[in-house]
């Protein structure tokens, strides 16, 4: 299974003290956000299969990072702020789904969910706005691996 997760781009700051859950859902791409998602997008265009099954948070800026591709997508509520990895494995089937899944989320969780896959001692991976991590399941010597096909940062594109 290919399972790529892709952290939202750059978004609004809003204050800690404005800040509820209803405007940070709100919370919209900043114009280097913009450009951050289009540049992942036209690389990620590029190597996506075509019967990838795309999912976002319904997050705003999640929902904006996702339009960048110009593919059509799913926003799915168990991969809004606050969700779990384990919310986010369940719905992407992991490993046993054989349709490539995106996820456009929010940290911590991506990261917490790589950390877990890839059996990382620290509970949590920092993952930069706007970048992806692209994770396949491999099966060797009888044992089902992790395996980290590709690392994208949308300054490197």
């Amino acid at each position: 299974m290919d399972l790529i997760l892709w952290r939202h781009a750059e978004a609004e700051e809003i204050p800690e003290a404005e800040l509820d859950a209803h405007r940070d859902i709100e919370r919209k791409l900043t114009s280097r956000g913009e450009k951050q998602a289009a540049r992942m997008a036209e690389w990620l265009d590029r190597q996506l299969p075509g019967s990838t099954r795309i999912l976002a948070s319904p997050a705003r800026r999640c929902e904006q990072t996702a339009l960048a591709l110009g593919r059509k997508f799913k926003t799915r509520t168990e991969l809004a702020p606050g969700a779990t990895p384990g919310e986010l494995l369940e719905l992407v089937q992991w490993p046993l789904s054989k349709t490539p899944m995106l996820v456009i989320g929010h940290q911590p969780m991506l990261g917490q969910a790589i950390a877990q896959l890839l059996g990382l001692i620290e509970s949590d991976c920092a993952i930069k706005k706007g970048a992806l991590w692209w994770l396949r399941t491999r099966e060797r010597d009888g044992q089902m691996q992790t395996v980290v096909v590709t690392v994208q940062s949308p300054e490197l594109l």
